[in-house]
C-alpha cells in the first residue's frame, strides 16, 4: 500500500515503513498475558490477556504499558456456527469489526474480516487465506492487496517451551494493533474444538 493508511483500530499504531513482529503464544498459565508481542528487536509492543474466567472467550489487547487503558477486547460470539470474533473499542460495546470462518467446512484456513459499518455483510472488508496446518497465511484488503503475512517460526526453545511462535510481516501504513488481532482470532479459531 502506498502512502494510504490502512486503520481499523487507531492511527498510532500505523507507521510509514514495514513492521516485523513476533507474537508469542505462551502455554497455560496461571495468570493472564498469554500472547505477548515484540518488534525485531525484541521490546515488547502489545500484549494478549485472555479472561480465563469468561463465559465465553474473551481477551484484552494491551499496549507494553499495562497501566493504560486496554486498546480492544476481543470476544468469541456464542453459537455462531461460523465461529464469529468480534473486536471492541476498548472495553466498551463500540464495536470495530468481526472476523468469522468463511464456510463452515474448509479445506483451508479462510476468514471474512467486516467493519462495523458493514452492516449488510455482503462483501468481506478484509479476507484472511492460508493454511493453519503449515501455521502461514496471508491478510488481503477490500481491493485483495495483501497487507501482512503471518508464519510459523520453528525454533528448538518454542519446541521445548511449548510456545507457538508467529512471525508477522505488517506492511508500511498498515494497523498493526488490528494485524495482531487477526492473528489471535485466527489462533483461537482454530484451537476451538467444541462447536
Amino acid at each position: 500500500m502506498d502512502n494510504l493508511q490502512c486503520v481499523v483500530i487507531s492511527p498510532q499504531f500505523c507507521v510509514s515503513n514495514q513492521v516485523k513482529l513476533s507474537v508469542v503464544k505462551k502455554p497455560i498459565a496461571v495468570t493472564d498475558g498469554n500472547f505477548v508481542v515484540t518488534d525485531d528487536k525484541g521490546n515488547i509492543k502489545l500484549k494478549v490477556e485472555e479472561k480465563l474466567l469468561s463465559i465465553h472467550g474473551r481477551h484484552i489487547l494491551l499496549d507494553f504499558d499495562e497501566n493504560n487503558p486496554p486498546i480492544v477486547t476481543i470476544k468469541k460470539k456464542i453459537l455462531s456456527a461460523h465461529k464469529r470474533w468480534q473486536v471492541f473499542k476498548g472495553d466498551s460495546a463500540d464495536l470495530l469489526f468481526s472476523a468469522k470462518k468463511s464456510s463452515i467446512i474448509q479445506f483451508r484456513t479462510e476468514l471474512d474480516v467486516f467493519s462495523a459499518s458493514n452492516h449488510e455483510e455482503s462483501c468481506w472488508d478484509f479476507k484472511v487465506i492460508g493454511s493453519w496446518f503449515e501455521r502461514s497465511c496471508v491478510i488481503y484488503n477490500k481491493d485483495s492487496a495483501p497487507i501482512a503475512h503471518m508464519h510459523k517460526k520453528h525454533t528448538i526453545g518454542s519446541t521445548l517451551l511449548g510456545k507457538d511462535t508467529f512471525d508477522v510481516n505488517v506492511y508500511p501504513n498498515v494497523d498493526y494493533a488490528f494485524i495482531v488481532a487477526l492473528v489471535v482470532i485466527l489462533y483461537e479459531i482454530n484451537q476451538d474444538k467444541d462447536d
